[in-house]
């Protein structure tokens, strides 16, 4: 089974995407639209319009798994502005999944130390 926390790169495509592709229609997408090698260590993630719905592209070495989550109720708190392909941490794929926002004004934000 597929361990999210030890793969390397998470992306959101920002934005709506039509779901009723198939995993070459996400992988085409990846490489054409926005750059990306769909075969990285990375989770590609797409949502619907209305943001009840998300896939994840990932490639194992061996094939692609292709994840799809359906909200019963609710949405996601997707940023819909333009298309483009965002980076994001695991803790914002944490909150994403338990249907906050990846931006958390009141979390601690990641302090790097300076040495002068």
């Amino acid at each position: 089974m597929v361990n999210f926390d030890q793969i390397s790169s998470t992306y959101i495509c920002v934005g709506a995407t039509d779901l009723r592709k198939g995993i070459d229609g996400y992988a085409s997408m990846i490489q054409n639209n926005f750059l990306c090698s769909p075969f990285e260590d990375a989770l590609f993630i797409f949502c619907n319009r209305s943001k009840d719905k998300i896939k994840i592209l990932y490639w194992d070495k061996t094939g692609f798994w292709l994840f799809y989550k359906r909200l019963e109720q609710g949405k996601f708190k997707w940023p819909m502005k333009e298309s483009q392909l965002n980076q994001i941490t695991k803790q914002q794929l944490r909150w994403l999944l338990e249907g906050l926002s990846i931006e958390q004004k009141k979390a601690h934000r990641e302090v790097s130390a300076k040495y002068t």
